[in-house]
Order: structure tokens, then C-alpha cells, then sequence
């Protein structure tokens, strides 16, 4: 069991760095991800993680129950065994912090995504605005500068 933990932390460990750097793997861990949460996937991760978290949980109650005896009926093996399941249940737990901490990094980098690809398409419809606006504002601008100059003749010629 605790082989089968560590390969499972480390791969939690690869797949949170991957998510972190901007790789050409991150692409695919990010389409993998978007698979596991759709259809029934959601449902087999949920029931998944409570056994996995049931186990952690009987693992603690082992533990508490071998350190809630007296010191002198506490032999050697039972504190190696004590030592193995404070491990496994020490593993398990982390496991299960790196797998929330996988569903955020997912959910963050989409959340981005759509923010970049907003604000994208905002400034092509601002660049897009402006440019009308600019030639409105442009030939507002020459007509009152023509304005100006008439008015300033006009002013010119009521002084003489």
C-alpha cells in the first residue's frame, strides 16, 4: 500500500507542476481533466475520494485507539505497526490535499481563459468602435477649427 501511495503522490506531485508551467503537456492534462469532469466521471471521482477518505479515517482511529493504551502493554510490534499506519494515513491525506489542489490549478487556468479570451474580443470591438469614433471626433474637430476661424473673422471685422 505505501508503494502504491508514493507512485500516487508523485504523479499528483508531476501532474501539479505541469499544471504550473506552461508546457505542451499542460495542454493534454488539461484536456484529460475537462474528460474526467464530465458525464458519470464526477460521481466515480466523489465515491472514490470518500473511500479513500474512510480509509484514512479508520487508519486514524487505529492509531488513536493503539495510542490510547497503557505504555506498558505497547510492544514493539505494535509501535512498528503504529509507525506503518501513521504513514498511510499521513500519505493518504497529503494525496488527498494535491488532488484539491489539482481541481483548483484546473479550474483557475480555465477561469483564465475565458477572462483572456473576453478581454480579447472586448479590445477587437474597441478597436473596432474607436476607429469610428476617431473619424467622428476628427471631423467634429475640423468643422468647429473652421468655426473658429470664421467667428474669429467675424470678430475681426466688428473691431475695424
Amino acid at each position: 500500500m505505501i508503494s502504491v501511495l508514493y507512485t500516487l503522490l508523485s504523479v499528483e506531485m508531476t501532474t501539479i507542476l505541469l499544471l504550473l508551467f506552461k508546457t505542451p503537456l499542460r495542454e493534454l492534462i488539461l484536456i484529460g481533466l475537462d474528460q474526467l469532469k464530465r458525464g458519470r466521471a464526477p460521481l466515480i471521482v466523489k465515491t472514490v475520494g470518500a473511500t479513500v477518505f474512510t480509509i484514512m479515517m479508520y487508519q486514524i482511529y487505529n492509531i488513536s485507539d493503539t495510542r490510547s493504551r497503557p505504555a506498558d502493554t505497547i510492544g514493539p510490534t505494535d509501535q512498528i505497526l503504529l509507525g506503518y499506519r501513521m504513514l498511510e494515513a499521513s500519505l493518504i491525506g497529503f494525496s488527498i490535499f494535491l488532488l484539491l489542489i489539482i481541481d483548483r490549478l484546473h479550474y483557475y487556468i480555465k477561469e483564465i481563459r475565458t477572462l483572456r479570451e473576453m478581454t480579447e474580443t472586448g479590445k477587437k470591438q474597441d478597436d473596432s468602435n474607436n476607429n469610428g469614433e476617431v473619424k467622428a471626433l476628427n471631423e467634429e474637430i475640423n468643422r468647429l477649427k473652421t468655426k473658429i476661424t470664421k467667428l474669429e473673422s467675424k470678430s475681426g471685422q466688428k473691431e475695424k
